[in-house]
C-alpha cells in the first residue's frame, strides 16, 4: 500500500478551516494514487479542545464535518481524529476517536484506550477510554490503530506504568494486526522526538511489525507540536520522516521501503523553532498581526525581539525603551543597537519624570520610611503601564520578556514586567537564553555582545545586579530544573553536590511565589515541566521543605 501521513496544523474549534486543510491534503494524496492517507489525533476539532467539549453544539459540528468529509470520500481510504459520542453508557458520552472513511461511508471507528491525566493532559475530565480495540479491515489488510498514549504505556521502556500491564499496541498486533498506526497530537519538548523514534523502535522490535506515526504540528496556547512524523519498516529501519516545525506529506510504500537516516536537529535548534512557531500561530490563530515589548538593553529582551521579528517580520514588532533614573548608558546603547539590526521601529520614553511625580504624590504617606522595593517596582510598574497603552493603540500583543529563572524565583513585577499577553521565553531558564541568543545570532550578529557579557540586571537601584537577589543563574538553574522538571526534593539536591540551605531558600521561594505564576501571561512548553497548565499548586499553602 501506498500511505499518506498528513502532518497538519489544526486551529482548535475552527473545524471548517480544519476540515479544509484536511480535504486539500487529501486531494494531493489522491493524485499520487495513494491508497490511504492518514491525519493526526483530533485533526477535526484541534487539540487540544479542552472545554470546549462541554459545548454540545461544538460536538454535533464536528460530527457533521466527519460526515461530510466521509460523503466526499473515494476509493482512497481516510483515517482522521474526531470527538465522538459514546452510545453505550454509563460512563462519560465522548470519547476520543479515529474514523476510517472510503467510498462515501464511515467504515470503522475506533476510540482511545489510555487517557492521560498528568502534566498539561487532562483528557479523563471528558472522554471515556476505550474497553476494546481491534484490527481495522482495509483494502484486503488489518490495520492496528492507536491515538498517542495507546503508544506510550511500554513496560520495559517506559520506566513509568501508570496504566498497569495494558499495552495497545502489542494488543493490536497479537490480534493480527500487519500494519501499525498511531495519530498524535504530542507536544513538543527538548529531546521529545528522539524519544519517540526509541520508542516506537521498541514497538517494532516487539511486534514485528512496520509502524507510522503522524503527530500534529503547529502551536496552541501553550503548547507547541513539531510534527516529525516518521514510519518504520519492520526492520526498525527508517523509512519516512517529515520535517519538523511545519506542515508536510509523506508518504510510504509498504512494497518498496528505502532505508534512510533519522535527521536530528540540534537541541537549541528545536528550541529556536519552537518558539518561532509558538509565536507565529498564537498571533495567527488569536487574530493579532503586532507585538510591541520593552528593550532593555539585556538579553531576555533581546532574545524576545528576536525570536518575534523571525516569526512575524521586523514590521510588525515595535520596541520601546523606557530609561530610568538607574539605566546605564550601555542599557540604552545597546537597545539602540539591537534595534537597528533588526530594523525595528523604537520610541524613547524616560520615565523618569513620571516616576518623579509619583514619589513627590506618595511623600507624605511614605514619610519618615527607607526606600525599598516599593520603589524599585514603582518604575516596572509605570513601564508596564506605557507598554500596555502602547498595546492599546496600536492593537499590539504585549509580549513580557521575563524567563523561567525569574519567574520561578518570583523575581518580577506584578502588573510591571509581567503585562503582556504572551511570555515567550517563560519556560526557557537564564542559562538558555544565553545559549538561545548565541544561536540566533549563528548566522547575521544582531544581539549585540555587550547584552550576553555584562552581568544582568534590572536596574532598579544603583549599581543592582540579579546576584544581589538570586544565587548564580547555574547554580539556580540546576537546582529549578531538579526541582521542577525532574521532581526531586532537597535531599536528592543536596546529594548532587548543593548546599542544602541554598537549596531549602530556592524551593521554598518557588513556592511561595505561585501566586505570582497564576496571574502571568501563558508561555510557551520547551522543557518536560513548565508552569502554567501543567503545573497546577495551591496558592494558600504552608508546605515548607
Amino acid at each position: 500500500m501506498k500511505i499518506a501521513l498528513a502532518q497538519i496544523n489544526p486551529t482548535v474549534g475552527h473545524i471548517a478551516e480544519n476540515i479544509r486543510s484536511i480535504s486539500a491534503q487529501i486531494k494531493i494524496a489522491s493524485k499520487k494514487r495513494c491508497d490511504l492517507i492518514v491525519f493526526p489525533e483530533l485533526s477535526i476539532t484541534g487539540y487540544p479542545p479542552r472545554d470546549l467539549l462541554e459545548n454540545t453544539e461544538f460536538v454535533q459540528r464536528n460530527l457533521k464535518a466527519l460526515q461530510e468529509l466521509a460523503g466526499a470520500t473515494g476509493a482512497m481510504g481516510v483515517i482522521v481524529g474526531f470527538v465522538d459520542h459514546r452510545k453505550n453508557l454509563p460512563g462519560r458520552p465522548l470519547a476520543n476517536a479515529a474514523a476510517l472513511l472510503q467510498h462515501g461511508k464511515i467504515l470503522a471507528v475506533r476510540h482511545k484506550t489510555l487517557l492521560p491525566t498528568y502534566d498539561v493532559f487532562d483528557e479523563l475530565r471528558h472522554f471515556e477510554p476505550a474497553k476494546e480495540n481491534k484490527p481495522v479491515h482495509f483494502n484486503g489488510h488489518k490495520l492496528g490503530i492507536t491515538i498517542c498514549e495507546d503508544m506510550w504505556n511500554a513496560p520495559g521502556f517506559m520506566p513509568a506504568h501508570l496504566y498497569g500491564t495494558k499495552n495497545p499496541v502489542q494488543t493490536l498486533a497479537k490480534a493480527g494486526a500487519e500494519i501499525l498506526i498511531n495519530l498524535s497530537s504530542s507536544p513538543f519538548h527538548r529531546q521529545k522526538s528522539r524519544l519517540r523514534l526509541e520508542l516506537i523502535r521498541y514497538h517494532v522490535k516487539q511486534t514485528q511489525r512496520p509502524f507510522l506515526f503522524v503527530n500534529q504540528v503547529g502551536g496552541n496556547d501553550e503548547l507547541v507540536f513539531d510534527g516529525n512524523s516518521f514510519a518504520l519498516h519492520r526492520d526498525g529501519q527508517l523509512v519516512a520522516q517529515a520535517k519538523a516545525f511545519q506542515e508536510d506529506l509523506i508518504i510510504v510504500d509498504t512494497r518498496h521501503n528505502a532505508p534512510q537516516a533519522w535527521e536530528e536537529t540540534e537541541d537549541i535548534a528545536e528550541v529556536e523553532s519552537a518558539l518561532i512557531l509558538g509565536i507565529r500561530d498564537y498571533m495567527r490563530k488569536c487574530g493579532f498581526k503586532k507585538v510591541v515589548l520593552g528593550l532593555s538593553g539585556g538579553i531576555d529582551s533581546a532574545v524576545t525581539a528576536t525570536l518575534a521579528v523571525r516569526a512575524l517580520g521586523k514590521e510588525q514588532v515595535y520596541g520601546v525603551l523606557m530609561p530610568s533614573p538607574f539605566s546605564s548608558r550601555g542599557s540604552i546603547v545597546d537597545a539602540q543597537a539591537l534595534a537597528r539590526n533588526l530594523g525595528i521601529k523604537t520610541h524613547v520614553i524616560p520615565i523618569t519624570p513620571i516616576f518623579a511625580a509619583y514619589k513627590k504624590i506618595l511623600r507624605p504617606a511614605f514619610k519618615g520610611l527607607k526606600e525599598n522595593v516599593a520603589e524599585e517596582n514603582l518604575q516596572a510598574r509605570i513601564r508596564g503601564t506605557l507598554l500596555m497603552a502602547f498595546s492599546n493603540k496600536f492593537n499590539a500583543l504585549l509580549l513580557t520578556t521575563g524567563n523561567k529563572s525569574e519567574l520561578s524565583m518570583g523575581y518580577c513585577t506584578l502588573y510591571g514586567d509581567m503585562n503582556g499577553g504572551l511570555a515567550v521565553i517563560s519556560d526557557v531558564p537564564k542559562t538558555l537564553v544565553y545559549v538561545l541568543g548565541r544561536q540566533l545570532n549563528r548566522l547575521h550578529h544582531v544581539i549585540p555582545e555587550a547584552s550576553f557579557t555584562k552581568p544582568p540586571s534590572a536596574e532598579l537601584r544603583p549599581n543592582q545586579t540579579d546576584q544581589d537577589s538570586l544565587p548564580p543563574y547555574d547554580m539556580l538553574d540546576a537546582i529549578i530544573e531538579a526541582y521542577i522538571e525532574e521532581g526531586k526534593e532537597v535531599g536528592a539536591i543536596v546529594a548532587a553536590g548543593y548546599d542544602e540551605k541554598l537549596v531549602t531558600h530556592v524551593l521554598n521561594t518557588i513556592d511561595r511565589n505561585e501566586y505570582k505564576r497564576r496571574q502571568a501571561a501563558p508561555g510557551f512548553r520547551i522543557t518536560p515541566k513548565a508552569f502554567g497548565m501543567g503545573r497546577r499548586l495551591p496558592i494558600a499553602s504552608r508546605l515548607q521543605h
